[in-house]
């Protein structure tokens, strides 16, 4: 199953990767591993994540405060967001229909 963002996602995920790694060069790309792994975790069993909305999943990443909003369509796999949990919980709902 392929995974597809939305653009305001790839957005997102390259404002973390500049964060990361202008604390500390490097870091960036360990952020963007962990995210890999953990699309592939979603990739391997979508349906087991925290459902954040009707038709809408959560996984978080393991060694950073982030999470990936997902919804899974008919033959992909839609990233909604790469939402730091420290910010404003929720606020990508406008993104999916409940």
């Amino acid at each position: 199953m392929n995974i597809e963002f939305l653009d305001v996602a790839e957005t997102e995920l390259d404002d973390a990767f500049e964060y990361y790694d202008d604390i500390y060069k490097g870091l960036g790309n360990r952020f963007v591993e962990e995210l890999e792994l953990t699309l592939t975790r979603i990739k391997a069993n979508p349906m087991a994540w925290q459902e954040a909305g009707r038709y809408t999943h959560r996984c978080l990443l393991h060694r950073f405060p982030y999470s990936v909003i997902y919804q899974i369509r008919s033959d992909f796999i839609l990233v909604v967001a790469i939402a730091c949990t420290h910010q404003k919980p929720n606020y990508w709902i406008e993104r999916i229909e409940n």
